[in-house]
């Protein structure tokens, strides 16, 4: 294939806006944001099921102090009306005896009742820490998702803005090359990650491997206007002064 040397030289230029392309397309799969939002999410859902946890035990609890309340006040109004009875006096001292006895169980019912009250309200009390404590962490691990995913569209939004200046400068710079020049460039590119690079020193500037004395004969001894690739990549290496020829 034939292209004057100075319509291979824009090809540089060309592999230089499609290394930057390539850059950025890397860049996207690999924002260190996404792994943050990532483990962020999870957090997030670990907190939150946290929360629900404590949160149903707080309700268990509370629904467990309330009946023990009633249970409390039910004793507690059993008894009343077991004095009130008794000071009428309108009961027989058998009917008394029987009073007397049940204040007494009341009573040991009563204490039991408002120990075990006292326990589930400490209880209560430690879970309902739990949950301000479980919330605060939600909160938090709100923030730092919100975070995350701020400076991650921030970067999105850079990358975006040069992915648009290079397309740009794509679109400007590949009409203007022959069209089976372009053809063999993305070719290698496609299969290579790179499509043309400066021969330098003897060296390829696609893959940096030193060519061959026989390699570089070939070469030297080749028309300005043949194109060359390398033997090893397959990029179409640009002759300059730089290349040592």
């Amino acid at each position: 294939m034939k292209a004057e040397p100075a319509v291979q030289r824009q090809l540089l230029d060309l592999a230089k806006v499609d290394a930057e392309l390539n850059r950025v397309a890397h860049r996207r799969r690999t924002l260190p944001e996404l792994a943050e939002i990532e483990n962020a999410e999870k957090l997030l859902r670990e907190r939150r099921d946290a929360l629900v946890a404590v949160q149903t035990s707080a309700s268990d609890l509370e629904r467990e102090v309330v009946r023990q309340e009633r249970e409390v006040e039910s004793v507690r109004a059993r008894a009343e009306r077991d004095r009130t009875l008794m000071q009428s006096g309108s009961v027989s001292a058998k009917q008394l005896t029987d009073l007397e006895h049940e204040l007494t169980t009341l009573a040991r019912r009563q204490s039991a009742l408002e120990d075990d009250q006292l326990e589930l309200m400490e209880r209560k009390e430690a879970v309902d820490t739990d949950v301000q404590r479980t919330a605060a962490e939600v909160d938090r691990a709100e923030r730092e998702l919100a975070d995350a995913a701020t400076r991650r569209d921030e970067a999105l939004a850079d990358l975006d803005t040069t992915q648009a200046r290079r397309d740009a400068d794509r679109e400007r710079l590949v009409p203007a090359l022959p069209e089976n020049l372009v053809a063999l460039y993305e070719r290698v590119l496609a299969h290579k990650g790179i499509g043309a690079a400066l021969l330098r020193a003897r060296r390829c500037g696609a893959c940096q491997l030193e060519l061959d004395r026989s390699t570089i004969a070939e070469i030297k001894a080749a028309p300005e206007d043949e194109v060359v690739q390398c033997d090893n990549c397959g990029a179409i290496l640009v002759r300059t002064l730089e290349s040592g020829l």
